[in-house]
């Protein structure tokens, strides 16, 4: 456990390559850095600019064939990069989760719910089966699910999508991780049940004392929810401020995103597009 002082996670000069048809690499994340507290950060921009490669890297899920480096990418003291493959594993689920996007695909259609949960738990703490269990239904009730019994029993085609994330969420947070990162967590549901899965995280947050990574492409979502935002064009960072002063940024890129957002009560022709200008790609 880390001093709640200190930097829970240092990322300096993060990137991400895959093998490139033509021989080589190409990189799809370059030369990411941030520090991360026990705080909600943003991290925004388009498809394909490096948001959910960034995540999966500081988790160690890159997809075979990637390559990830970086100067120093240090997780409460332990390095990453260089730390042995068993205790990476055991970080992965315990003191590091993920919660992927869509639940339909994320979790384990032939099992249910209660039983993918206490799997979860018992790969990293061992505990009595009955200690499992009762541990499961208190992580399912803590994400606002009202009948933990009966949702436990159920298999993933069987609840909503809003459900389905709640149980996702319970699923990452029953071994009391110290960083959540959240790939577009809500993309998938309407917007009630998207404020109801961000005042769960938002709770989550503020009692057990995390650090949440949140990754989306919304821009007002994460405006309002987090307490910093990085936004990242072409696998880099080009913006990093207050979320409180998103509607102050300065590079043209964050401007063409918050100008694309659609409003109402004006008409607006033609609609705005992005630019994307060479000189970005570099710092």
């Amino acid at each position: 456990m880390t001093n709640a002082d200190e930097p829970l996670l240092q990322v300096d000069d993060l990137r991400v390559a895959y093998p490139a048809r033509a021989g080589g690499h190409t990189e799809v994340v370059r030369g990411v850095s941030f520090t991360l507290g026990r705080e909600r950060l943003g991290i925004v921009g388009e498809s394909g600019s490096g948001k959910s490669q960034t995540g999966r890297a500081l988790l160690g899920l890159t997809a075979p064939g990637g390559r990830v480096s970086a100067r120093r990418l240090e997780f409460a003291g332990i390095d990453l990069l260089r730390c042995p493959p068993r205790q990476r594993r055991a970080l992965r689920g315990g003191r590091i989760a993920m919660v992927l996007q869509d639940p339909r695909y994320s979790l384990d259609p032939v099992m249910t719910i209660g039983a993918q949960i206490v799997e979860t738990l018992q790969a990293h703490r061992p505990v009595p089966a009955r200690q499992a269990l009762r541990s499961m239904h208190e992580a399912l009730e803590a994400v606002g699910i009202r009948d933990p019994e009966r949702v436990a029993r159920l298999y993933p085609h069987e609840v909503s999508g809003g459900m389905g994330q709640r149980a996702m969420i319970a699923m990452m947070l029953i071994a009391g991780p110290e960083l959540l990162i959240a790939d577009e967590p809500t993309s998938a549901l309407d917007v009630t049940v998207q404020l109801q899965v961000l005042a769960v995280l938002d709770r989550l947050v503020a009692e057990r004392g995390m650090g949440l990574i949140l990754v989306s492409h919304d821009l007002r979502l994460v405006a309002s929810f987090c307490d910093r935002v990085l936004v990242m064009y072409a696998g880099r960072v080009v913006e990093s401020m207050a979320a409180a002063d998103l509607a102050q940024a300065r590079h043209p890129y964050t401007r063409g995103l918050l100008a694309c957002l659609p409003r109402l009560g004006a008409a607006r022709h033609p609609l705005p597009t992005l630019e994307r200008r060479p000189e970005w790609l570099h710092p």
